[in-house]
């Protein structure tokens, strides 16, 4: 379980292709504090721990994973928003996030906004998912609050903090994110269409 509030961004450093799995090794500044088979979630998807060594670790994502998020499109130089699992004595800060990305979206719009950003993201509505306005949704693990709501896309406002300690500076129109909605909205959605 997770909070959508970003650690530290960190690094790939290396990628090896094994059979329809990916390892992928991260260099971060808190990857001495890790401990193998211990949960992180890397951009929103929830990897485990395999290895350490120094300053990285390597998590491991097998080919379903791989499907479902944008993982495949990472390079070696790529940065990654890292969170580790929440403490039960801690404060939610953000909103409930299982790490479990639902699907994949692309950027529409990224437009300054003197001081803050707006992004917004299209994806596939067929799958049921939804936004509401003032709800919540994670975006590459990031907890964002919605605006501009409809059927298959919806705008989120970044304030300065977040566009300097996250991977979503990077993220350019065109560019694929990790979507996870709102788990009470999925249950909500899948109970009205019973």
């Amino acid at each position: 379980m997770f909070t959508g509030i970003i650690e530290t961004l960190g690094e790939v450093t290396a990628i090896k292709n094994d059979h329809t799995n990916i390892h992928f090794t991260i260099s971060s500044a808190i990857s001495h504090e890790l401990k193998i088979d211990q949960s992180v979630a890397h951009n929103g998807v929830c990897l485990t721990v395999v290895s350490l060594s120094n300053d990285s670790h390597t998590v491991t994502a097998i080919d379903e994973t791989l499907n479902k998020t944008s993982l495949g499109n990472l390079k070696v130089g790529s940065r990654v928003n890292l969170e580790r699992c929440m403490q039960m004595n801690a404060r939610l800060d953000g909103h409930i996030v299982q790490g479990h990305v639902d699907q994949t979206a692309v950027c529409v719009k990224r437009e300054e906004l003197d001081g803050s950003w707006e992004y917004r993201f299209k994806y596939d509505s067929a799958s049921g998912n939804v936004t509401v306005e003032k709800g919540s949704a994670c975006v590459n693990g990031i907890s964002l609050t919605v605006v501009n709501s409809t059927a298959d896309e919806f705008s989120v406002f970044i304030i300065p903090y977040t566009f300097e300690h996250t991977n979503l500076q990077e993220v350019l129109v065109g560019d694929t994110v990790n979507l996870e909605f709102d788990i009470i909205g999925k249950y909500v959605a899948r109970l009205m269409n019973k």
